[in-house]
């Protein structure tokens, strides 16, 4: 079966979708599609008497709303949409479904980009959890945020400011995905380093298993060792194990001070060893370490508006430091300027720039934040979304340069991403003036040599975006034997009749 790594979402900044092989993508799409009955009229009914008719769609009043993901690689179908406004809701239907043996297909904000929350056949039924969106309980003093799992992660970053405290995950999709999806990827983002991924930040689950039962675990336990972590199970399973409804989640005193710092490098190797310094000076009030390259930065000042250079000259690499205080701003600044002294009188820097107000800082998380959008106006961009140790990033980048450069001498390698934590995108655009679609159609050959480095670095081919559809069966080739077959028991063991998220992440 055909793997396309990681597909690009645009072929031109944010509008057109792009040109890829799609006779050879249709090929893959199909062959992960398994037929399923249609809905017959009175089941539809059946199901629609649970939500009610407001709240139930047809395929053509979904929409591009609930079947377009942002990719626009895998078209959804389903006869019905439905939106519960309730836990004993979700659990109605999910007992329906086992009764009748109906798939379900579990739907957060419609952020994902691997294709696990669209459903595949007009016989799915997509449950999108958008109502479940209230914050149910703030408790300041065990500092815990109790929320539905249809709550923005915006709106649960605001409520956590309201009250005086502070919630880490920081995503670019923030504005429109919701908790229930950053838990079921465990989304990672740019406080990885210092706070953890999503599954770092929960403490307690309330989830609907295939059964129809539900999981009360909202618990706001820092120490609980009863057994099987079944919170740990239902996070990252991309709603293949159960429906998550509402979760349990820790919150942070609000740092008091913050300073950011842009730093101009000739090597990833001496930013390497920035990184190990910063730790040593600032542990864990380092709250970002990002790394990006000249040409990152060269398409990032051309295509976007209002981008300033942060550097009077270039370097080849560059990394965006951040410091936070839980006592003073003065304390935050003092230990990147520490930081920031040993590095140059080491030889590590080249420059350094550090921010004198929240506009230029806002400029730093730019030049960082814009750069995966940069590249489109570019052309195609064959990109990948991976980690490996963090030591190791230096060694990956030498080699998987070298091995894409022999197969496209002039391709353009846009690596970035997140050092401190080992994951790096390694974006290739097209050659200047390459036949786009000539390009992208290596897709396949070029993601198996990026691949095959990870996996010989003992690295993951999939650090952020989850597995979804789109990357399912490179799953089951690279845990093949007990690892995967493991996995496959605990998918069937809860969901005996395998209605839950059919056909992605697990395949049974």
């Amino acid at each position: 079966m055909t793997d396309f790594g990681e597909l690009p979402l645009r072929a031109d900044n944010r509008s057109t979708p792009c040109c890829v092989d799609t006779a050879r993508l249709g090929q893959y799409i199909g062959s992960m599609t398994m037929p399923t009955a249609p809905l017959d009229a009175a089941l539809i009914d059946r199901f629609t008497a649970i939500v009610g008719q407001s709240n139930a769609l047809s395929q053509d009043e979904a929409g591009a709303t609930y079947l377009t993901e942002p990719r626009d690689l895998f078209p959804g179908k389903s006869a019905l949409v439905l939106r519960p406004g309730s836990v004993d809701e979700v659990s109605a239907i999910v007992r329906l479904a086992s009764e009748t043996r109906t798939p379900i297909v579990p739907q957060g904000g419609n952020t994902g980009l691997v294709g696990g929350q669209q459903p595949r056949s007009e016989g799915e039924v997509l449950v999108n959890l958008s109502r479940l969106d209230q914050i149910r309980e703030i408790d300041p003093v065990g500092r815990t945020i109790t929320v539905d799992a249809g709550c923005v992660l915006q709106r649960v970053q605001e409520a956590a400011d309201e009250a005086g405290l502070f919630f880490p995950l920081s995503l670019g999709a923030q504005g429109s995905c919701q908790i229930g999806g950053n838990l079921s990827s465990n989304a990672g983002g740019t406080g990885v380093l210092a706070y953890g991924n999503s599954r770092d930040l929960c403490l307690g689950i309330e989830a609907v298993l295939p059964s129809g039962e539900i999981i009360h675990g909202l618990r706001r336990l820092k120490k609980d060792n009863r057994g099987y972590d079944l919170r740990n199970l239902l996070i990252g399973a991309e709603g293949t194990l159960g429906i998550i409804t509402g979760a349990v989640l820790k919150l942070f005193p609000k740092p008091k001070g913050k300073e950011i710092a842009f730093v101009g490098l000739s090597s990833v190797e001496n930013a390497l060893k920035l990184l190990s310094i910063a730790e040593g000076h600032a542990g864990a009030s380092l709250t970002a370490f990002e790394f990006l390259p000249l040409i990152g930065m060269r398409f990032t000042l051309k295509h976007t508006e209002g981008a300033r250079d942060p550097m009077d000259a270039e370097y080849p690499w560059y990394v965006l430091v951040e410091i936070s205080s839980q006592r003073s701003a003065e304390e935050a600044g003092a230990t990147l300027e520490a930081l920031l002294t040993e590095a140059f009188e080491a030889g590590l820097v080249e420059d350094a720039a550090i921010a004198q107000s929240e506009a230029q800082a806002a400029n730093f998380w730019r030049m960082r934040e814009e750069m995966s959008w940069a590249q489109k106006p570019e052309g195609g961009s064959i990109k990948h979304d991976v980690s490996v140790p963090v030591a190791s990033v230096p060694e990956f980048l030498r080699r998987a340069d070298e091995a894409v450069l022999a197969a496209i001498p002039d391709a353009r390698i846009v690596a970035f991403g997140h050092l401190g934590d080992g994951n790096v995108h390694y974006n290739i655009s097209q050659p200047v003036g390459a036949d786009k679609a000539a390009f992208l159609a290596r897709w396949h050959e070029i993601g198996a040599i990026v691949h095959g480095i990870v996996a010989e670095m003992e690295g993951s081919f999939s650090a952020e975006h989850g597995i979804g559809v789109l990357k399912a069966e490179e799953l089951r080739r690279s845990k093949a034997g007990p690892e995967y077959e493991a996995m496959r028991a605990i998918k069937t063991s809860l969901d005996p009749f395998g209605i839950l998220n059919p056909g992605k992440l697990i395949q049974i």
